[in-house]
């Protein structure tokens, strides 16, 4: 059976730890997508920025920034994905939310917290990877650095999507085309990639690069760098379905188990 997903990417800058000038900013792009599109990416803490300062600007699962995307996804009836900064338990989160359209709610916690910057020392690290089924494809989401440990990202779920949400600087754009490309090229599958622009109040420049790229590692969508853009392209899992009737090369993977 053939299966198209409409994929929606929101390449903004961020105001520095600004939840409701965030939301406004987005709130306006979004509905410039009228109701066509069945996935709406936007990117790593795209409520703050990248900032550290956790417990000044951590909302609740029930926040402000939540709540916006539940409002999103049910006037647009698609999912909405990004990630927040999350306080549960006394713990702090980088959180990526899914919200569907019926208003129910999935998660995943970011795994590979970027000690570079300290993230490590604020947040605490997921435990799980996240892979649920949409419109008859398998997706599974992960945010940022994550993209650096090809192990976590790896197909071993019948995955038909990975997505990643980032704050990826432009010093390492180099890094993030390369390994988005691999990615999904050694998974057989797309990949699509939504990153900031603009520069945040630690002088980091970002400059997006979002893209999308199919199981062969060719892209078939990208925004313009540096500037503030947001566009939209269709998969199928029919192209999925006969690049791996042709390369079975997953069936030449490894096994192996994360500890």
């Amino acid at each position: 059976m053939e299966n198209s997903l409409k994929i929606s990417l929101i390449q903004t800058d961020t105001i520095w730890e600004s939840i409701d000038r965030n939301l406004d900013r987005i709130q306006r792009k979004t509905e410039k997508l009228g109701r066509d599109t069945d996935l709406i990416l936007l990117p790593e803490l795209f409520s703050t920025g990248f900032t550290m300062e956790a417990a000044k600007v951590a909302e609740r699962m029930d926040g402000k920034a939540v709540t916006w995307m539940k409002e999103r996804a049910g006037s647009m009836d698609c999912l909405v994905m990004g990630s927040l900064v999350i306080e549960e338990n006394g713990f702090f989160y980088n959180r990526l939310v899914t919200v569907f359209p019926g208003g129910d709610i999935l998660y995943y916690d970011k795994r590979h917290l970027f000690s570079y910057a300290g993230e490590d020392k604020v947040f605490t690290e997921g435990q799980q990877r996240l892979v649920f089924s949409y419109k008859g494809f398998r997706i599974c989401p992960l945010i940022c650095y994550d993209l650096r440990f090809p192990v976590w990202s790896r197909n071993t779920e019948d995955i038909d999507l990975l997505i990643y949400v980032a704050n990826w600087p432009d010093a390492r754009m180099n890094a993030w085309d390369t390994l988005l490309k691999a990615r999904a090229i050694e998974n057989l599958c797309y990949v699509a990639a939504v990153n900031r622009v603009g520069l945040d109040n630690n002088a980091l420049n970002y400059t997006g690069h979002s893209a999308v790229y199919d199981a062969m590692g060719n892209t078939v969508m990208n925004l313009k760098t540096g500037e503030e853009a947001f566009g939209s392209v269709t998969i199928e899992t029919s192209h999925i379905q006969q690049v791996r009737s042709q390369f079975r090369f997953l069936e030449d993977r490894d096994e192996f188990e994360i500890r």
